[in-house]
């Protein structure tokens, strides 16, 4: 069996190969150093990968403007008129995607920023979907919703949408995920994807804009060889 195949029956498929052993590792999440568990067969067990690092790092120091509360420049929300009270409280409750959650930095430090929020994260693998929700439950994160694909309700639109999107899977499969989870982005909402720049983040960045004409693309940040790609979901 070649690399690539062990590669996609580890992280990549519903039930990856091996025995489960969770263990724990310490990492630091929203300022604060916390005890997680992770086990072989999901993405990066060992550690913090730099590309998440690199993404969190991203949202802590700009988070992505919330459709209803943040107003744009000149005064005003991706709606149009004055931010309002109400559409604030409304707005910090709005559905977050963690796509390809793996055991769970992304959806556990959004959860941990956003208390109010609804955030989904969503994995095709058996083993990082309940990884992410053992973390979550020790971190008393009861806004986390761990859910496979097919499971998060058809209509559900996500003001933000945060990835470490898994590159490796190939071309057809990458596309095919952004397509379907892009398109699901509230208006005013935004999606955030760390990309190696010599994974191809340049030439994904460019695919983004002409396949998703509705979206604003754009990187928004660019450190220690990764981009995060910022794509925003106009109003009208």
């Amino acid at each position: 069996m070649g690399y690539w195949s062990l590669v996609s029956e580890h992280y990549f498929s519903e039930a990856p190969a091996g025995e489960y052993r969770p263990r724990e590792i310490e990492v630091e999440l929203a300022g604060a150093p916390r005890r997680l568990l992770t086990a072989g067969g999901v993405f990066s067990p060992d550690h913090l990968d730099e590309g998440t690092r690199v993404l969190l790092r991203t949202i802590e120091s700009t988070p992505p403007r919330r459709p209803g509360l943040d107003a744009e420049p000149g005064g005003t929300t991706a709606q149009g008129g004055a931010p309002s009270e109400a559409a604030g409280r409304e707005a910090d409750r709005a559905p977050v995607l963690d796509l390809g959650c793996g055991w769970g930095p992304i959806a556990l430090s959004a959860a941990l920023r956003r208390p109010a929020a609804e955030v989904w994260a969503v994995d095709v693998n058996e083993r990082a979907r309940e990884l992410t929700a053992a973390n979550a439950e020790r971190l008393g994160l009861a806004n986390v919703r761990v859910a496979a694909p097919e499971e998060v309700p058809e209509g559900l639109a996500f003001t933000e949408i945060l990835s470490n999107p898994p590159i490796r899977v190939g071309k057809p499969a990458l596309h095919g995920m952004l397509r379907q989870w892009l398109s699901r982005l509230a208006v005013g909402g935004s999606a955030r994807l760390v990309v190696a720049k010599h994974l191809g983040a340049e030439s994904l960045q460019r695919w983004i804009a002409a396949e998703l004409p509705e979206l604003d693309v754009a990187r928004a940040a660019r450190d220690k060889g990764f981009h995060v790609i910022e794509a925003r979901r106009r109003a009208g």
